[in-house]
């Protein structure tokens, strides 16, 4: 598509900004106090905030009973509770209904929700899909106000009725991912840049909400391909290896046939059998050993975003 062709898109009326979804991801549960705090929820303008999982946050733990974040998918959301069922399933049908139901004209227009990575990332958007030019837009807008931020677009390409995240309740959205930081630790400079890149996107959303043509462009984005486990014992199914230390933090950088991605805790090298060369990242993330995620890859392209502007019929303002 010609950059220069103006993609016309609905207003985004009703936008949420959550933190919390993990609640020993400390960023975004700050910011979102600190926003509440100041009562910014109050004004019609303001995003609707959300601490997405309030009983995780007070014990600064993950999730108390299932992950949070993988129970929006539409099956999870649609299938029949059980006697006693998990905290996060039940709030997870809460926050469908404050914030969706998910797939539907009700539904908010647009989600972010602040999350925080132990890996070596820099500020990164998730997203399921490389056509949401609302995201991909905002993405861009942050890239120029932010350019000693490393940013980059992961796209996690699921349909929507599979797409799992907080975020995919919205008719827009994606996960904020910033780190490095440590579960259960907040850093200035990790917290600053969040705050500071959510003021940005709320910018972006006032501006586009109120007419502006924002130009087409190019954008990098990293598409998963799959993940990749550590190293276990076939009988005890215990990891027996960690990270390779010439992989460890080089989330991004391209990882090449031959080069080594673990260390056996005998001391030997495991080296990378793929067919081709891909780019890592989630590399060593903390919360995804109990997944069996030692890191994933993805492949990398340029996409050709073309210019949007919101639509002039729709009357209803951000």
């Amino acid at each position: 598509m010609d950059t220069q062709e103006v993609v016309r898109l609905p207003k985004l009326s009703r936008v949420a900004v959550c933190g919390g979804t993990h609640g020993n991801e400390l960023s975004g549960v700050f910011l979102v106090k600190e926003l509440l705090k100041s009562k910014q929820g109050e004004d019609r303008n303001s995003p609707i905030l959300v601490l997405s999982n309030p009983e995780a946050t007070q014990r600064c733990l993950r999730y108390l009973d299932v992950d949070l974040n993988r129970c929006f998918s539409r099956d999870a959301l649609n299938s029949p509770l059980s006697d006693s069922p998990p905290y996060e399933v039940l709030r997870s049908r809460e926050l469908n209904t404050l914030l969706g139901p998910k797939g539907s004209a009700d539904s908010v227009d647009f989600v972010c929700d602040l999350h925080n990575t132990t890996a070596n990332m820099g500020l990164c958007f998730i997203a399921y899909s490389d056509s949401d030019w609302i995201s991909l837009h905002i993405f861009r807008h942050l890239q120029r106000c932010l350019p000693e931020i490393s940013m980059r677009y992961i796209n996690f390409n699921l349909p929507p009725d599979e797409a799992y995240s907080l975020d995919s309740v919205g008719k827009h959205g994606f996960a904020m991912e910033i780190g490095p930081q440590p579960h259960g630790v907040v850093r200035s400079n990790i917290y600053t840049t969040m705050k500071t890149a959510v003021q940005h996107m709320l910018d972006w959303i006032h501006l586009f909400n109120s007419g502006t043509v924002f130009e087409g462009g190019l954008v990098d984005v990293f598409t998963l391909v799959k993940h990749v486990d550590y190293p276990r014992d076939c009988k005890t199914h215990d990891i027996v290896a960690a990270i390779h230390p010439e992989l460890q933090d080089k989330d991004f950088c391209l990882l090449n046939p031959g080069d080594p991605v673990f260390q056996t805790f005998s001391g030997e090298t495991t080296f990378y059998d793929g067919n081709e060369s891909l780019y890592p990242f989630f590399i060593n993330e903390c919360a995804y050993y109990e997944k069996g995620i030692a890191f994933s890859l993805s492949r990398k392209r340029c996409l050709n975003v073309p210019a949007v502007q919101s639509q002039r019929n729709q009357s209803n303002e951000l």
